[in-house]
This record gives C-alpha cells, structure tokens and sequence, in this order.
C-alpha cells in the first residue's frame, strides 16, 4: 500500500483503528519496506526485512511484550529501539511515528549506499 507525501517528512498510512492489535501490517512507503504494529493503542513501525535472511516478514511476526519475533528463525526485535534481545545479529531501523486525529503518520529512514 502507498501512502501520501506530508511536508515535514511524515506520510500518512492508515488510520489507528485499521490497525489490528498484537498483529502486523506491511506497508510501502517512499520505496521503503515498513511493517506496522499496535499493542495496546500504541504503535510502531519498524523496517519489514529481516537482518538475519533478509526476509521481508517482519509484519508476519508475533508480539511478545513489546518485541516482534521473526517467523522465520526466532530472531526478537524490540519495537521501540530496534535492537535484538539477545545477541549481536543486527537491528531493524525504528521509523518516527505520529497520530494526528486517529490518522497514523510515519517519518521512513531512508537507507544511503555507500559504495
């Protein structure tokens, strides 16, 4: 799904309530891979792709507190920093979220290659 371009970076991507609880959706926004989650009202979003396979499946992972837990190889992200649980296999980028008038609005990191 695409969203549309705000000014101040933010893209508008969904409203709160089309968001299921303790489950995951995928989205596209300005080319980048995002999976969004809801847990408890709160939401997050994070990049969808896996650091361990490069597995777009984030958004395919379950909740454990506030962790999303890869559905491919158990690999646990905390969904407010992005880092693993346990170990040091990677990281996803945590994305800057707003609610504005029950409307969620997320800020992509955008990934430079340096060559």
């Amino acid at each position: 799904m695409n969203s549309k371009h705000q000014d101040n970076g933010y893209y508008k991507v969904c409203k709160v309530k089309d968001l299921p609880e303790k489950s995951g959706r995928r989205f596209f926004i300005d080319d980048v891979d995002i999976a969004l989650f809801k847990i408890d009202g709160e939401v997050f979003a994070v990049n969808n792709v896996c650091p361990h396979q490069h597995a777009a499946i984030i958004y395919d992972g379950f909740i454990e507190d506030k962790h999303i837990v890869c559905p491919s190889h158990g690999w646990m992200f905390n969904l407010e920093t992005g880092k693993m649980k346990l170990g040091n296999g990677g990281c996803l980028d945590v994305h800057k979220i707003k609610v504005e008038d029950g409307e969620v609005f997320v800020k992509p990191v955008k990934k430079e290659l340096k060559w």
